[in-house]
């Protein structure tokens, strides 16, 4: 099953807290580290992801959530080939920045099927909300137009 962009968050919050600290978080921990304010709302995504086989709770001990390994078809494919995309510079997500292009390669497997990619790292922290922050990577596909609530890679007065 597929995870939406929460659950993948919620998913990656859990495998990168048990890395640093070697248990499971609290529920609570979970909600503030995302931004959650309502432990109903982080319950919901727990469940939602044992649901889907990817995570496992012992209803008997504190701190139980155990992570099982992600079935993805991303990962299938990694094995099979891997992509190139062209890393182009940096994005500014805040006040805007001279872009001088910086010809390299990330190699990364089975993201988009688009052959009009190309990837950004991010600088400023303006995009936070988003999780979008200082030091990311994104990937930016060519369209001729955007949709209401989609988020852009824009000219600012054409620099």
């Amino acid at each position: 099953m597929a995870l939406t962009r929460r659950q993948r968050q919620v998913y990656d919050f859990i495998a990168n807290f048990v890395s640093r600290k070697g248990y499971s978080p609290s529920f609570e921990e979970i909600g503030e580290g995302l931004g959650l304010s309502s432990l109903a709302t982080v319950h919901k995504h727990i469940t939602n992801l044992e649901q889907k086989g990817i995570l496992k709770r012992d209803y008997n001990r504190s701190r139980s959530i155990d992570l099982l390994p992600l079935k993805s078809r991303a990962k299938a494919a990694m094995a099979i080939a891997a992509v190139e995309l062209p890393l182009v510079g940096r994005i500014a997500a805040g006040k805007p920045v001279e872009q001088l292009e910086n010809p390299a390669t990330l190699s990364l497997a089975d993201f988009t099927r688009s052959k009009d990619v190309f990837v950004l790292q991010v600088t400023g922290d303006s995009m936070q909300d988003e999780h979008i922050v200082d030091g990311d990577y994104v990937l930016v596909e060519k369209v001729p137009a955007a949709r209401d609530g989609e988020i852009v890679v824009a000219l600012v007065e054409g620099s």
